[in-house]
């Protein structure tokens, strides 16, 4: 009895300890369809105004003014589109668009790479408080800069151009630039720079040949974050360039609502439009953005 009593305790916690496993994959299987579930959910909710725009801009005017929603269009057509393209100043303003991105976008990377490898290589004066500034002036809000910006742009004879406006934007774009090229030229050792110039290469063969396609991948993410903030910015252009003509498609797109009413579809049609190049550009370099983050996230 002794025998049959002490295998029969010794089995017990045996099945227990077996038993722990499954209770475990089991717990951990509910708890992944429990996030799964809540990230399904907030992504629907984030994409949810994303599918109303789209399919608005397809909507006739019977469909979007009517107080029932339809979830998709009964008579999909494209007259948003062509009215939101022929009102107002829409060929003149994504000219402008496409000149004060492009531009400031190149400039801002040139000017900055070049401080951030100032920052990163060399050891100088005051250089403890000069990335100490570049971060305080990214956390400034932009609706406290405009008063200043609109002086300093009218003592100038500069209001109402787009000279000034790429200005203004090398000037904003600029900080980030710094700050963030800083860390991708960091993490590049230098013992590259050095065993470049033993073997008989300048600076500037140095900073060709070894820094700057090693730090490709992070000038495409902060170009691309570039071109993000400058085609998307309103609030500057919109107070500095009264003139019409030298506005942007964010301006021209607050256009399509007047005191008269908001024409529903062609103002989500004019979205959907003027969104249109940054995901093309977003779609295009994906890899390469997701590559730049990446190797700026690591310290080498």
């Amino acid at each position: 009895m002794t025998t049959v009593t002490t295998s029969s305790h010794r089995a017990v916690p045996a099945a227990v300890s077996a038993a722990r496993p499954v209770r475990r994959k089991r717990r951990s299987q509910r708890a992944k369809y429990v996030v799964n579930t809540i990230v399904v959910i907030t992504a629907a909710v984030f994409a949810f105004p994303i599918y109303w725009m789209i399919n608005t801009a397809f909507k006739s005017a019977n469909e979007y003014q009517t107080l029932a929603p339809h979830f998709l269009p009964q008579e999909p057509t494209l007259v948003n589109f062509t009215t939101a393209v022929h009102v107002g100043r829409f060929g003149d303003d994504l000219r402008n668009s496409l000149i004060l991105t492009i531009v400031s976008v190149f400039f801002s990377i040139v000017i900055g790479f070049l401080g951030a490898l100032a920052i990163a290589r060399f050891r100088f004066a005051g250089r403890k408080v000069l990335i100490f500034v570049i971060m305080v002036v990214q956390m400034l809000p932009m609706a406290v800069m405009v008063v200043p910006i609109y002086k300093v742009l009218a003592d100038a004879h500069q209001t109402d151009t787009l000279t000034g406006m790429i200005v203004v934007y090398i000037g904003l774009v600029m900080p980030y630039t710094v700050w963030t090229l800083r860390g991708f030229i960091v993490n590049v050792p230098r013992e590259l720079d050095e065993a470049a110039m033993v073997d008989g290469c300048s600076r500037w063969q140095t900073f060709f040949r070894i820094i700057l396609p090693l730090v490709g991948p992070g000038l495409v993410a902060t170009s691309v974050y570039g071109c993000i903030q400058i085609w998307n910015e309103w609030l500057v252009i919109y107070t500095i360039n009264v003139n019409n003509s030298k506005q942007n498609l964010m301006v021209w797109l607050t256009d399509q609502s007047s005191l008269h009413g908001t024409a529903w579809g062609p103002l989500m049609a004019g979205a959907i439009i003027t969104s249109l190049p940054v995901v093309i550009l977003f779609l295009v370099i994906q890899r390469h953005i997701a590559t730049g983050l990446t190797a700026g996230a690591v310290k080498g």
